[in-house]
């Protein structure tokens, strides 16, 4: 529990980073370069501490990587300048749970108890009232049909890249091996560096195609004033989300199921409210006060559930 709450902080950071460079950058170009700066952030500490690329687990973080680094980011951040970061997270996190607990009882057979599954209800129903969208905000609704997608492909791609990491350790220890979460967050970000560099190139060629193009990199809106800082924001990112966030979320999911750990870190779109009011000057709501008290009391109980 707490290296998912753990995880849950440093997500709250990262998407506010995310957020702003994908804005500056272009989702897909944000995406990618803070990849490869958590790759080699991640790679210093495995090669020079670690096990590099060896473990018994190392296909299984590989295709995890692929889908939750690789297919849940890459629809997270165009997501997110479509949607802003608030309701971006109400998709990919509350969404996450449920799709790993399914995914996880029919794969690996784990069980949670009906209390424990209340109160990670409970959890998700105080997100959702914290996070739900508000009449005042007008949104293009091409752009909010679009951003909706990728927002549930991306808890879908979270959801499925957890559980292969679930597996992953699973393997490890049938290997009689250890594996500490920053090891297997390396081995993991390759599969998503891969997924990121086609996708970038995918997109470039695109934008190459005029009056072809059906997909363009959202965001790249910096202004002369903004353009000075947007690797900062890439850096900010990189660091609390793929290498100290992920390294808690693996370190979680080597003894937790995939349910518990998702729904804890669900609680990442409240700790973004108070951080989304400094930097994007979106003032929280009695309603989004009163859903984080919900989701708040949610985590207790599920903390104290047998």
């Amino acid at each position: 529990m707490i290296a998912a709450l753990g995880a849950c902080l440093l997500f709250a950071g990262s998407i506010i980073c995310g957020h702003r460079a994908s804005h500056l950058l272009g989702g897909a170009s944000a995406n990618f370069w803070r990849l490869v700066l958590a790759t080699v952030l991640l790679g210093a500490w495995s090669y020079l501490g670690g096990v590099g690329l060896g473990g018994g687990g190392f296909s299984y973080f590989f295709i995890s990587g692929v889908l939750g680094f690789g297919v849940g980011d890459v629809a997270l951040y165009q997501a997110l300048p479509r949607l802003g970061s608030r309701l971006t997270m109400l998709f990919t996190q509350c969404l996450a749970a449920p799709f790993g607990i399914i995914i996880e009882r029919v794969w690996l057979g784990t069980r949670l108890s009906w209390l424990q599954i209340l109160f990670i209800g409970v959890i998700m129903a105080g997100v959702a009232l914290a996070l739900a969208p508000q009449d005042s905000v007008k949104r293009n609704p091409r752009e909010w049909r679009l951003g909706s997608v990728y927002g549930v492909l991306s808890a879908l791609g979270g959801a499925l890249g957890a559980v292969f990491s679930r597996r992953a350790f699973l393997a490890v220890r049938e290997a009689h091996q250890f594996l500490d979460g920053a090891n297997a967050a390396f081995q993991r970000i390759l599969g998503g560096l891969l997924v990121g560099a086609v996708f970038l190139a995918f997109i470039r060629w695109q934008e190459r195609a005029p009056g072809r193009a059906w997909l363009h990199d959202a965001g790249g809106e910096a202004t002369a004033a903004a353009s000075l800082h947007p690797w900062g924001w890439v850096a900010g990112n990189a660091l609390a989300g793929p290498a100290l966030g992920v390294s808690c979320m693996q370190w979680a999911l080597s003894t937790t199921p995939t349910g518990i750990v998702l729904a804890i870190i669900a609680l990442t779109p409240l700790a973004v409210i108070p951080l989304a009011r400094l930097f994007e000057k979106e003032r929280p709501t009695a309603r989004s006060l009163w859903g984080s008290v919900v989701a708040v009391a949610g985590a207790v109980g599920l903390t104290l559930a047998p």
